[in-house]
Parts: C-alpha cells; structure tokens; sequence
C-alpha cells in the first residue's frame, strides 16, 4: 500500500494599493513574487514542479503558484543543545539551563530520558532529535508576505494612517486590500492593517467595481474580462509594443529602437493597467527646432513616442501616446494629449530661438559664476585646464592645436542656455547646434557634440581628432582632479564617473591606435604616464595630492583588467597588464600573449620565468654585465648564445609590432634555459660567479619579458 501524494493547490496572493513608482514596479513585482516563494520553499510548502508567476499594475502586486502544499511533510530536526555537564544534574535531571533552552526551541516536552549523548572530539554534547510536523500554509504564508513587505526594494518608503485613525503603517503606497487564495479557499493572513480576502478591484474608471477572485487559475482572466486589467507586466508591456509598432506601421513611420525606447516602455507599462495606442500630431513648424529637444521633452515629459520617417530616421510631427482608457471616440484624449505637449514644444521652440542670439562664444565668461567643485573652483577654471590639456594631446598627436583648444573653450559653454538649464541631458547636443550656428569649424562642432559619449566606438579619422583630444583631455582632468581631493570611488559609490572615465579613456587610446594616430610598433607619441602628468600641471600648485598621477593610472589600468577579463584568460590579461604598456598596444599583445600561452614551450618558460623572478629578488647587488669569460659550465655558455642569438631578433620584431613573432622567438630558448637550471648551479658560493650567473638571468628575463610577464602564466 503506497501513501497517498500529499494534496496541492494553486496559491494567489495579490496586494491592492494606490499607484506604484513606475520607474520601480517591474522590480517590486519580481522582489515580491520571488519573497513569497523563497520563504514558502524554505518550509517545504512548495511542490518540486511548481511554477511561480509575478503580476504587477500600477495599482497591485502579486504573484500566483501552480503547486502549493496546505501542510509541509514532517521534518526531522537535529538541535546542537550544549554540553552534557552544564545541561545535566549530576543525578541525570535537566539543569534550568537546559530546561530554558528547551523551552525556547518549542522542545519543552522532552525530558532527560529523550536527549542523546554524543562526543564532539572534545567533549560529551546533548542533542535533541526527532520528527516535528511540517509548518501549514497559513503560518507559511504569514511569515512569507511578511518577509516579502519587507525585503521590497522601495525607492522610498511613505507612512499613512489606517482606518482606525490611531495606528499608521510604512509601505510604499498605501494598501487597501489584500487577496490570499489556496484553490478556492481563503488563507487567513493579514498585512498592513490588511485582513485577506478574495475581492479585488477592476479598472480604475473602465471597471471600478469589485471583483471576487473564484480562484488563483482565473485571476488573469477574471481581471481581463470583469475588470479590464491585464495584470502581467510582461504580456501588457508586448500588447503595447505590438500597438505601437501596428500604427506606426500603419503610418508609414517607426518608433524608432535603442535604450531610451526599451526604457520609455517599461515606464508607461507601467503607468497603465488596460493599454490603448492612439495617434497625436503638432504643427510643422516645431520641426526647425534641433530634433533631439522635441523627442526629449515628448519622451521625457508626456511619455509619447515620437515617430520617425524610416529612411533616414527624421522626425515627424505625429507621436504615439499609450492612454490608459479604450474608448469608441478617442478623440478628446487625443485632443487633451495635443493641448498638453504644444506649449512645451513652444517652450523649447522659444529657447532655442532665444538662445541663438547671443554667440556661444560671448557665454564662455559667464561660466565663472558657476562652481565646478569647492575645491576646484568655477567651470571657467576647469574650461582652462582642459584646453591646456587638450593643448598638450594636440602638440603630441600633431593635430591642429587651434581647432583643438576652441573646442575646449566652448565645451561648457552651453550649460548657462536656455536650453540646457531646462534639459540638462542635452548639454553637448546644444552647445554644437549654436557653434554650428556661429560658423565653428566643422570638427569642432563634431567634438563638443560628441563630448559627452560614455565611450568612442570608431577609429579616429581626420574629421574625428579633435573630438578625440576633447574627449581624452576633459577625462584626463576629470580623473585627476576628483582622484586628486580624494573623492576616490568606494564599492558601488562613484558619484563623479570616475570608472566610467577611466574606461572612456581607454577606448580612446584604442582607437586612437586603430585609427593610425598611435602606432602598435613604436613608445606612443601620446602615452598615458606624460598625459596624466600634462593634466596634472594644469592644475594650481598644491591643489592635488602628491601621489595622484601614479594612483590614477594603477586605476586606469585595474579598470582595463576587469574589462578584458570576461574576454580574455585571467592570466594572460595579468601577463600584459604586469608591464603596464602603451593602452594602445594592450589588446594586440594580449592575442599574441594568448598564443603563446598554447606552445608547448609555454608551461616549462613561464616556470622558468617565475623562478629567475625569484632569484634575482636574492641579489646582493646591483647586476653589471655578463662576464663571457666567467660561463664556465657548458649550460650556461649555451645559454649566453641563445640570448645573443635572439635577442636583436626578437627585439626587432618587438619594434614592428609583432607581439606573436617576439615571443615564439624567445620559445626557442626553452631547451638551453631547461638545460641551465638542470645543470647549473645559480646561486654558487663564489660570489662573483654567483653575480655572473644572476647577470646572465636577468638578460634572459629581460628579452624574454618585452611583450609581457609572461612568468604570470606559471599561476
């Protein structure tokens, strides 16, 4: 006879409340169904196939699972008490420290007589064991919505006060009711002043009424058909793109794609519970504003979706907006949508014509007024250092300085606009309209409008330098001066971008090289130690700490070691990085690092390398010259040869950049330097024989470390 499967049920738990942060709901929907579940888990109220969905809405949380137990199976228990001779009378009997111990873990009916006596190595310890009954769903649940309130990422918590008038509870939004369903039977939890029940609520204004929830199976449908809610966040947010993407098509127009669109997206699913796409225009003539403030303050602002041309990707003056009602005429939602958004069209219209009346040259003074940072004075003074900077990158690249240093003068210059005092995330974008306006060089504009990517992506070409320069040298003085007051970032903090500019940087050096302005085969016209200390002596004597250059770029180079790393093999990238070479050179000497770590002659070199590392630690002495006439064994006569031989070729090869043919040189060493440490005794108690041997090792580390350490492959 074969015990029945223990019997389960799906399991609803919904919390109604006021509307949730947008920004926020899809990830308090997900911390909320995973809370409930992961408590529910740990007391084995879960069934090993059971499903868990989340749901979120503006107004509600929840999440439903397919496979709930109404009682955990029974639970053997072993509980660690404390020794024997504290816990037992010297007649056997429970001492009251034990007794109280007992009590606490729920164990207070067990007697002496029901405890085991077991020896942990040092001594005799009493253990209680047995089957306790599994926990029931109710206390399951209870402790499971509880640790759910609880761990919410809330972006910011709000007290209110419930009915009663006395006692006032913390959540995100206030809660009105709470719905917990085991199949069709009410569980009896409560929260924030919440007793569970089965009704909820429908559409705001579509379907206000309240709804009994039969049961956790019809939850979606029933919210679908009585209360006009799609209640998942996921199939609400593709029923939104499906209408959008349907009218644009219909349109002859595309809502156009990347992160700011994915973005826009989540945010208005969540801002709506029943999901409607309707069609709003503006005048024409709002289309000689710069595009980029027509789409921020749509997007941004009133939650539209501008629409573009397909070819081309030109705006329109026709926008998508998401309503939360599906009406027969929608005519007066449109209507109030296009009433809403003109005047902020003609706000921005009216900055920008405002604007271009005074040169971007003519608000270059003005950004004295404004502080950069207390210890580092006024944006003017900043502008002041990066042209000095960007001064020094054009002399070492032999770029049109002029071009380079109006490019730094009129980098800020934007921010005392109109414009840009309204929409701060155009600062650039502006600044390079109103040069353009004023007859700037063409890469100036270019630079001021790229000024403020996160990184370059394209290989520098004559039209890209200056943007280039501008780009490395606001870096360059941005990490030196914030690393140099100490702001230095901390864990997760780093409120000045200094990871962010660190990692710009190096993209630029990279393309840089890939562009030609940075050779793979020679020391850099422009390298990063001169750079930081150029961008050091702009700063006012005393302003920064002494050591700053040398801790920025350690920085800059730890920054690239955890970028190459998810690509690369940890200690090849250490091999490279070891050296600290040119930025521009890191990635061709880590394909060819790479290749070598997979000759056959790899392992016994990098061995080998590790261990003259280790014995030139034990010199006495400054190392001099090897003395040829000294090699009295064979071995290291040998060796002497082998270094003479490939040295000049490997270091030619170096010089032209082949990283790969450099090293596979060196691997030809591997039987004379095998036949060395076999037959040769470095540390030999003539001193001078001793000193000849250490001398002829650090030639041999240093020709055979050129492209990197590659001892660090011995790891």
């Amino acid at each position: 006879m074969t015990n029945a499967a223990p019997l389960t049920q799906p399991l609803l738990l919904e919390l109604l409340t006021e509307e949730l942060p947008p920004k926020a709901l899809q990830k308090l929907g997900l911390a909320f169904a995973e809370g409930v579940r992961k408590t529910l888990a740990q007391h084995n109220l879960l069934a090993p196939d059971c499903v868990t969905v989340d749901f979120s809405t503006p107004r509600r949380l929840a999440v439903r699972l397919d496979a709930v137990l109404d009682q955990a199976p029974e639970q053997t228990y072993t509980e660690k008490l404390m020794p024997a001779k504290i816990g037992l009378t010297d007649s056997g009997e429970l001492t009251p420290a034990l007794a109280k111990k007992l009590a606490g873990k729920g164990l207070a009916h067990l007697g002496a007589s029901d405890l085991i006596r077991e020896s942990d190595g040092k001594q005799d310890y009493l253990y209680a064991r047995g089957i306790a009954n599994g926990a029931t769903l109710a206390e399951g649940l209870q402790e499971a919505l509880d640790h759910a309130i609880a761990s919410l990422p809330i972006p910011k918590v709000m007290r209110y006060q419930l009915a009663d008038g006395v006692t006032s509870v913390k959540f995100v939004r206030p809660a009105h009711r709470l719905v917990a369903l085991w199949g069709d039977q009410v569980v009896r939890v409560s929260a924030l002043g919440l007793d569970a029940g089965r009704s909820t609520l429908g559409h705001r204004f579509m379907a206000p009424q309240a709804i009994a929830i039969a049961a956790p199976d019809s939850y979606e449908s029933q919210l679908r058909d009585e209360g006009r809610i799609i209640a998942s966040f996921t199939a609400r947010r593709s029923l939104i793109e499906q209408q959008l993407q349907q009218q644009a098509q219909a349109l002859g127009a595309t809502i156009g794609a990347g992160p700011e669109v994915d973005a826009l997206l989540d945010e208005v699913t969540a801002l709506v519970e029943h999901p409607t796409v309707y069609v709003g225009q503006f005048e024409e003539q709002f289309l000689q504003v710069p595009p980029e403030c027509l789409i921020l303050t749509m997007r941004l602002n009133q939650k539209y979706f501008p629409l573009f041309e397909p070819a081309g990707g030109k705006l329109t003056h026709r926008f998508l907006i998401v309503s939360n009602m599906q009406v027969d005429d929608p005519v007066h939602i449109i209507e109030g949508n296009q009433r809403v958004v003109r005047p902020r069209l003609a706000d921005a219209q009216f900055f920008f014509e405002t604007d271009r009346k005074t040169p971007l040259a003519d608000r270059v003074a003005g950004l004295a007024a404004s502080v950069y940072h207390n210890k580092l004075g006024s944006q003017l003074e900043r502008v002041e250092r990066v042209r000095k900077i960007a001064g020094y990158i054009a002399g070492q690249l032999g770029a049109d300085a002029r071009h380079a240093d109006r490019a730094a003068l009129l980098a800020k210059a934007d921010l005392g606009s109109n414009m840009v005092a309204e929409f701060p995330e155009l600062q650039g974008i502006m600044g390079a309209y109103y040069a353009a306006a004023d007859g700037e060089a063409d890469d100036v504009v270019l630079a001021l409008k790229n000024q403020y990517h996160i990184r370059l992506d394209a290989p520098v070409d004559g039209a890209t330098l200056t943007s280039a320069i501008l780009f490395i040298a606001e870096r360059a003085e941005t990490l030196m001066g914030i690393w140099g007051i100490g702001l230095v970032p901390t864990g997760e903090r780093d409120p000045y971008g200094l990871r962010r500019a660190a990692l710009g940087l190096i993209s630029a050096f990279e393309q840089l090289g890939a562009g030609g302005y940075l050779k793979v085969n020679d020391s850099a016209t422009l390298r990063l130690p001169e750079l930081l200390a150029s961008a050091a002596g702009a700063f006012k004597p005393g302003a920064l700490a002494e050591p700053t250059a040398a801790e920025v770029q350690a920085f800059i180079y730890e920054r690239y070691r955890n970028q190459l790393a998810g690509d690369f093999d940890r200690n090849v990238v250490d091999a490279v990085l070891a050296l600290e070479p040119a930025l521009h050179q890191v990635q061709a000497r880590i394909h060819a690092c790479a290749d070598f770590a997979r000759r056959p002659e790899a392992e016994s070199l990098a061995a080998a390398n590790k261990r003259i590392a280790n014995l030139l630690k034990k010199a006495d002495s400054a190392l001099g010259a090897v003395d040829h006439g000294k090699l009295a064994e064979p071995a290291e006569q040998a060796l002497a040869d082998v270094i003479a031989r490939l040295k000049p070729q490997a270091r030619t090869q170096l010089d032209q950049g082949d990283f790969t043919g450099s090293l596979a040189t060196m691997a030809q060493a591997r039987d004379a330097v095998d036949a060395f440490f076999n037959d040769v005794m470095v540390m030999a108690e003539d001193p001078a024989l001793r000193a000849n041997r250490l001398a002829l090792l650090h030639d041999l580390h240093q020709v055979m470390n050129q492209v990197a350490d590659i001892s660090r492959l011995a790891q």
